[in-house]
């Protein structure tokens, strides 16, 4: 080789150009973008890196265990013989592309294991990935009152789960014609399991309604591992309540469904409120979910906050893990690969 240049005569290996570029010719006049319709929340630099490849590292700490995608399986469900064709695709597909997962109400197992073969998913998962069980703010009430709190320790052993999801409810309880009402705040109650479990690993979550200023601010004075927004904006609960009831009270409760925060909404809020609290936020981590339909939403919104954050999606995990593996793993590949490509290209305004 001599000045750069090779003796050998150049190929161009490009073998599909032709029917290429006669589909650019079909196609050019229906791949037009309006204005109206870009995506104002990134620049987009597209001179300033090579595409994703296997080589790139992308593993990081998050709940204390070492993740390598910034994705989560926010709670869903449990309890029925289709559960555990989704709980066990999902854990599957956490182990397959490194990250963590939150298990749906695991209430019935407190005091029976007809059902632990649909939350049981630690050997599918792996050792290596975070995994917690889920209870809510009424059932916590009840083991204490009833002084049955040891019953909370064994669920958690029982699923070798890495510590406990409490969620926080009040208007899918009120809503629920099956629900349980709450006789205390629920900070206190999370305050009680801290300080009967100072070792068990908590997160607090809603429900699909997001949280408040002053919440926040409460939770992230609290020694917990992570804050899961479950902002409005995704599956709602107490909506999904008033669904399952009459209509004279789908008429006076309906427009509740509509109160709530969105993702976006507590990004800003959680910044100011860590910006404010200073040395005094003891939680640092942030489950963002809520309304988070692709990898864009969560790159934007995981990039706005200050604190280490991932972000959890619900119903659209659900959407492909009722059947065939192979329907999930490639709809989460495809999810991989567009936050890689965004990470390349996109940087958040």
């Amino acid at each position: 080789m001599e000045n750069g240049l090779s003796k050998q005569p150049y190929k161009d290996r490009d073998l599909t150009a032709s029917s290429r570029k006669k589909d650019h010719i079909q196609l050019a006049f229906k791949s037009q973008v309006e204005g109206i319709n870009l995506d104002q929340r990134f620049y987009y630099e597209p001179l300033l890196s090579g595409h994703p490849t296997s080589e790139d590292q992308n593993a990081f700490t998050f709940l204390g265990k070492t993740v390598q995608t910034p994705l989560w399986v926010s709670s869903m469900t449990g309890g029925t013989a289709y559960a555990n064709v989704i709980n066990h695709n999902l854990a599957r597909v956490a182990h397959d592309f490194g990250f963590g997962m939150g298990l749906g109400s695991c209430r019935g197992l407190l005091t029976s294991d007809e059902y632990l073969q649909d939350f049981d998913v630690r050997a599918i998962i792996g050792d290596d990935l975070p995994l917690y069980a889920n209870l809510g703010i009424a059932q916590l009430e009840e083991l204490f009152d009833a002084k049955k709190t040891g019953l909370i320790k064994n669920l958690v052993d029982k699923l070798r789960a890495d510590g406990l999801i409490i969620h926080v409810n009040p208007f899918q309880e009120w809503l629920q014609p099956e629900g349980d009402h709450f006789k205390y705040p629920p900070i206190e109650t999370i305050k009680r399991v801290i300080d009967t479990f100072p070792d068990l690993n908590i997160i607090v979550k809603e429900v699909g309604q997001g949280m408040g200023y002053k919440s926040l601010e409460a939770l992230f004075q609290l020694p917990i591992m992570a804050v899961d927004f479950a902002a409005n904006g995704g599956t709602n609960f107490a909506k999904l309540e008033l669904l399952r009831s009459d209509t004279q009270k789908y008429e006076v409760y309906s427009k509740l469904a509509n109160i709530g925060h969105s993702a976006t909404e507590m990004v800003l809020m959680t910044n100011q409120i860590m910006k404010d609290l200073g040395d005094k936020a003891i939680c640092k981590e942030v489950i963002v979910s809520g309304g988070i339909k692709d990898f864009l939403d969560g790159y934007y919104l995981i990039n706005k906050l200050s604190s280490p954050a991932i972000y959890g999606q619900a119903s659209t995990f659900l959407k492909h893990a009722r059947g065939d593996y192979k329907e999930l793993y490639d709809y989460v590949s495809t999810q991989v690969e567009g936050l890689n490509l965004a990470k390349k290209y996109l940087t958040v305004k």
